[in-house]
């Protein structure tokens, strides 16, 4: 089993949520039934799957039932299995098809004989036709392609090693030299297979980049099929964004240009489409800010985005064949900014980061920038042996409008520190989280009113 992070936020709910279901969404294919499915035969006496993609008869299951337990009966007759109280999970794979299943999990759970998990793709375009959202009954949870670390723990990296990393990033002392060079292998490599769990185990099994590449292309023809079943009226438009991700991104300037699609392009009349893609788990827009300056939400200009891919080794398939020998030898002749800004991208997206960039005609384009205990940190992507070149960030960090702090360049050198700005080996994206908010108790004195 591919180590996934998730696994223990799953067992931390179940051990401290009693009365609530847990929902897992995500794009297709980044293993949210594996790895619900691995808990449920870990930690509980019975599973019960039911899949409404692949049994259409389970569909119905909800249809004029008159309470919680006329569903359980139902739910038992699907199962055709042992369903003892209080020591079985009930697992509602693909609950797309089923606009009323979320409304109706509030009556399983308030029954509580039974623990629920839930699973989902497209769920952000489908929430729009489902009428209610149980809310204090549901918990929600995304699940992204393997990060990093994960991907590093795949491929045979030990946990002392994260922590020596650890420790260089938090004491701002260079990585041990050897380590250094191994894991940029790894992460040339990372560029390649990305974090699909199928790709990676395909690359683990076998260790054949033909086979994971066709693996990248099955799942690729499974979204463009997505988008045909799952928006009928806008599917050419939507077919069309998906297919130009490569092209927009390999640009000098690396922003989505509408006239690609059209001439006359208006971005309202296609702006369903770009959420459409969003929501579906599948790109990654990352919007532009007016200024780096907190609350950057408030800076945002929803019409002036970058559009990533949600899995850089889908990204690398869809570019000329023989890019990923290229890549693995480190072949200078390669524009490697979009895929590095890639990587960093769903690194950060999976880190719970809401990805914006900045750009102004005075000073320049800043990768991305994002906000940690309230400050503003911008961030630099350098593929090339000049990552210390960087004149947008330089112009950001000497304005005295901005205030910034600190800010990293991510590169394929080892640690180094100059003045305000860290240059962080690119795998170390890894380490760059948000803040854990501590326990805060606060009660107001109410005495003498």
């Amino acid at each position: 089993m591919l180590y996934r992070k998730i696994y223990k936020e799953i067992e931390s709910f179940y051990a401290n949520n009693k009365k609530e279901a847990l929902l897992l969404t995500g794009a297709r294919q980044v293993g949210k039934s594996f790895v619900i499915r691995e808990f449920g035969k870990k930690h509980f006496e019975s599973f019960v799957e039911i899949n409404f993609l692949e049994n259409t008869d389970a569909a119905t299951v909800f249809l004029g039932a008159q309470d919680a337990q006329d569903i359980l009966l139902r739910l038992s007759v699907l199962a055709n299995k042992p369903m003892p109280k209080g020591k079985t999970l009930i697992f509602l794979d693909e609950v797309q098809c089923v606009p009323d299943v979320l409304t109706v999990i509030k009556f399983l759970v308030e029954e509580g004989g039974y623990r629920y998990a839930l699973n989902g793709s497209l769920l952000g375009v489908e929430l729009r036709n489902i009428r209610s959202m149980p809310v204090g009954f549901l918990t929600v949870k995304e699940m992204y392609p393997l990060d990093l670390e994960e991907f590093f723990v795949a491929c045979g990296v030990q946990s002392r090693v994260f922590d020596a990393l650890a420790d260089s990033f938090n004491q701002l002392m260079p990585v041990d030299s050897v380590v250094h060079q191994k894991l940029m292998q790894l992460f040339r490599l990372y560029m390649i297979v990305g974090g699909m769990p199928a790709a990676v185990q395909t690359y683990i099994d076998t260790n054949n980049m033909r086979d994971v590449l066709a693996v990248q292309k099955s799942i690729l023809q499974m979204y463009r099929a997505d988008i045909s079943q799952y928006d009928i009226d806008n599917k050419l438009y939507i077919e069309d964004i998906f297919d130009l991700i490569p092209s927009e991104l390999n640009a000098q300037n690396k922003r989505f240009i509408l006239k690609k699609l059209n001439e006359n392009l208006k971005f309202n009349r296609y702006e369903d489409s770009f959420i459409w893609l969003r929501e579906a788990g599948v790109a990654l827009p990352v919007y532009n800010v007016e200024a780096p300056t907190a609350p950057l939400e408030l800076a945002k200009q929803r019409n002036l985005f970058k559009l990533f891919s949600n899995d850089v080794g889908l990204l690398a398939s869809q570019y000329a064949d023989g890019i990923q020998l290229r890549i693995l030898n480190g072949d200078d002749d390669i524009n490697f900014g979009a895929i590095y800004e890639n990587v960093v991208a769903q690194e950060f997206k999976s880190h719970g980061f809401k990805l914006y960039y900045f750009n102004s005609k005075k000073q320049g384009e800043v990768d991305f920038v994002f906000s940690i205990d309230g400050d503003v940190v911008p961030v630099e992507v350098k593929s090339g042996k000049t990552y210390a070149r960087h004149n947008a960030l330089k112009n950001v960090m000497e304005s005295d409008i901005y205030n910034i702090k600190r800010a990293y360049v991510l590169c394929n050198n080892n640690l180094r520190v100059n003045g305000n700005v860290v240059y962080l080996p690119i795998y170390m994206a890894m380490f760059i989280k948000k803040s854990v908010m501590p326990n805060l108790t606060y009660k107001v004195d109410l005495e003498g009113l």
